[in-house]
């Protein structure tokens, strides 16, 4: 599904890449074989391919138009960027800002950017090459950043964080995805819960970084909530303390992932994590023993 209304509000995807990732057992700390085996048939092929294990995956945008604003929620990779810590997106040229406007977006149209968290594929097209140097891509926008990860993920900061996880995976992208933002004065660095507009909220789940925040959607009783990296695929919803390997802080990040899960629930919200392949999109249902994936739309 690549547009859908919540409401009044439409949202609109913007794909960037997709492909195979890598298998579970790669990806998923605290991976365990035998609930692997005991869950991945009710995994999809669009999601899994079960002849191979690998995990498919997609680096995607979602366009929000709610409250007469353009809200672009995370920003993906970008185009010439160095990533030595994660060859598959390093040195990337796309055509993501044509599909962008083929959607009707130009890039002087959004007002705001909002960025999940701050790694490597949710901040990249923040900025572009222009005759050498970083610029914004979408220069009339407010972009809104959590405060955590700005802190967090800012080099002249290392020394305040020797545990660090992601430093190697993450090499490169505050310096030409975040700083010019900043340095231009075009960001908003948001604290706890933030409504940026009428019937959008931010929120924050740390654990996936310090910073993570979901979005809120609502609009005439009806809900989307985006959740970014809390969840990389289905089976963490059968698995949901299986993390990430790129998660900074291991508890946060399974009870953030429980937390939006039992939201998701009891809301009846359409789940938008950051990189689901397949309807890219999902409804919980919580079951005796955990939760389970429905259908997004009917």
């Amino acid at each position: 599904m690549d547009a859908f209304t919540v409401g009044t509000a439409r949202v609109t995807r913007i794909e960037e890449w997709g492909g195979a990732f890598l298998t579970p057992e790669l990806l998923f700390a605290g991976f365990d074989a035998d609930r692997y085996a005991a869950t991945r048939e009710a995994i999809s092929p669009a999601y899994l391919d079960h002849a191979t294990d690998a995990i498919q995956a997609r680096i995607q945008s979602w366009v929000i138009e709610a409250d007469g604003r353009i809200i672009l929620f995370d920003t993906g990779c970008g185009n010439h960027k160095l990533r030595p810590g994660i060859p598959v997106f390093d040195n990337l040229n796309t055509d993501f800002l044509a599909r962008l406007a083929a959607a009707g977006f130009a890039p002087d149209a959004i007002d705001l950017v909002v960025c999940s968290h701050l790694h490597v594929d949710h901040v990249g097209w923040n900025t572009m090459l222009v005759e050498g140097e970083w610029q914004p891509t979408f220069a009339n926008a407010c972009y809104v950043f959590p405060a955590p990860d700005v802190e967090y993920w800012d080099p002249d900061n290392r020394h305040k964080f020797p545990d660090m996880v992601g430093e190697t995976v993450n090499q490169g992208f505050f310096d030409d995805s975040v700083r010019p933002i900043l340095d231009r004065g075009l960001a908003r660095i948001v604290s706890g819960s933030v409504e940026i507009a009428d019937g959008v909220r931010l929120d924050p789940n740390p654990g996936h970084t310090p910073g993570c925040q979901t979005l809120t959607l609502s609009s005439r009783g009806e809900t989307a909530m985006f959740v970014g990296d809390v969840l990389h695929h289905p089976l963490q919803i059968l698995n949901p303390d299986w993390n990430s390997i790129f998660c900074e802080d291991a508890g946060q990040a399974r009870a953030a992932r429980r937390h939006v899960l039992a939201r998701a629930a009891a809301e009846d919200a359409i789940l938008v994590p950051a990189h689901f392949a397949g309807d890219h999109a999902v409804r919980i249902a919580a079951t005796p023993d955990g939760f389970r994936a429905l259908p997004a739309f009917a």
